[in-house]
């Protein structure tokens, strides 16, 4: 039976082809749960929230899963039951437990937190199980929302491309596959004391940020990537001579993109790539605007269509292989962890992760003062990573550190107040 039936019970699927990495790499402190918080402009009415949570959950019964081991492959199996909601705890984006369903809902006062395993889904899908829950919500709270407004609507149907893997339909076989990359530079930081994971968040002007990207000639992504990489630089300069020569000379960033912008899928699920812009020192210093320059024909070199089925036929090649798939799973996980630092994380020193503008029926838009997006906790290779998100004339930017220096996000900062941009900030 699968999540389109008509009882919606009992069914089970596969991890799609991002996920499958995830279960080898969980741990208290890499715990791959992302969050999204909706800051409402008064405090949540709690009938009127419980209500909303239980019409929106019945439209996404594929999220109402849990993580079951196979022999071969780990699998998402429906949990009969509702998905917890509960009041906020200290502790963000805390790994959900064996036997849990891999969703949460957390509020407190006028904030809204929903929290998601990484291997359900990425930022895009869990989005529009939020957008649902908001305007349920709205609407119960006496919002007007235009019958013609598209979003998910609890009585539409389910439709089983929602929940398909999405890159097993995009593979193309006889695509080649992407070349490894170099070792990339780490930041130097010590680690925090467990649990390490402290978050911090700077709220911008959406119109000042987009005014100053323009300047540039680019967007508000390039422009807070090549900031990154500038600050980066910046942290490696400032390096006694030893410590240089220790490090990698190559400074790349992991930036997500949502394939749904991309390629045809309505899919729910994980569907998401990562370019990689970089700069290497080895050919000298940067300026911030040769950095803006590369971070921009790089971006739009691997956002080509062409170049993204390379990543989708090195992903979903490996996985195709009879040998692989024989292979019992508590060696593929071994296997999995390793790669995921040698082949991953090894190969880039920071990740963005920019959701875009959030856009809501105005009357539900009119609840709510801002947005946050936080990242799954960085690993204690790549310390530190940064999500964004913008509404109405809000950006924020949420950096996630599990080091004991706050010089990165000082220094990130700093650089922006520079170019005149005023900010709140607020740690979490």
């Amino acid at each position: 039976m699968n999540p389109s039936s008509a009882d919606n019970t009992r069914f089970w699927f596969t991890l799609d082809n991002a996920a499958k990495i995830f279960p080898a790499i969980i741990s208290d402190e890499t715990p791959v749960v992302f969050r999204l918080t909706a800051v409402l402009k008064q405090a949540i009415k709690l009938n009127f929230f419980q209500q909303a949570v239980l019409t929106t959950e019945k439209r996404f019964p594929y999220f109402k899963v849990r993580l079951k081991e196979g022999f071969f492959w780990f699998y998402l199996e429906n949990l009969p039951g509702h998905i917890p909601l509960s009041h906020e705890t200290k502790k963000l984006c805390k790994k959900f437990s064996k036997y849990q369903m891999l969703v949460r809902i957390l509020i407190k006062g006028n904030r809204i937190n929903l929290e998601f395993s990484h291997i359900l889904t990425h930022g895009g899908g869990a989005f529009e199980f939020l957008r649902t829950l908001l305007i349920e919500y709205s609407m119960l709270c006496g919002a007007s929302v235009p019958a013609e407004y598209p979003y998910i609507k609890p009585e539409s149907p389910i439709l089983e491309e929602e929940y398909e893997d999405a890159y097993k339909r995009h593979f193309k076989e006889e695509a080649p596959p992407i070349l490894k990359r170099s070792a990339a530079f780490h930041l130097p930081f010590k680690l925090n004391t467990k649990p390490r994971f402290r978050q911090f968040t700077a709220i911008l002007s959406v119109e000042k940020m987009k005014q100053l990207a323009k300047t540039k000639q680019v967007n508000i992504t390039v422009y807070l990537v090549a900031v990154y990489l500038f600050v980066l630089q910046e942290i490696f300069e400032g390096l006694p001579p030893a410590a240089k020569r220790r490090q990698k000379k190559c400074m790349r960033i992991q930036v997500p993109i949502n394939l749904r912008t991309i390629l045809p899928s309505k899919s729910l699920r994980n569907f998401s790539l990562f370019l990689m812009p970089e700069i290497d020192l080895r050919l000298g210093q940067y300026t911030f605007d040769e950095i803006l320059k590369t971070v921009y024909h790089q971006m739009q070199l691997e956002s080509d269509e062409k170049l993204i089925s390379k990543n989708i036929a090195r992903n979903v090649g490996s996985e195709k292989k009879i040998y692989i798939r024989a292979i019992p799973l508590f060696i593929k996980s071994a296997v999995l962890q390793m790669k995921y630092y040698s082949l991953g994380t090894r190969q880039y020193s920071g990740v963005i992760t920019n959701m875009g503008m959030v856009r809501l029926p105005e009357e539900t838009a009119a609840l709510i003062d801002h947005f946050i997006a936080i990242p799954p906790p960085p690993n204690k290779l790549l310390k530190i990573n940064c999500g964004i998100i913008g509404f109405d004339d809000k950006l924020v930017l949420s950096f996630g550190n599990v080091t004991k220096s706050k010089l990165f996000e000082e220094k990130f900062l700093a650089f922006l107040k520079k170019q005149g941009l005023s900010m709140e900030t607020n740690k979490t």
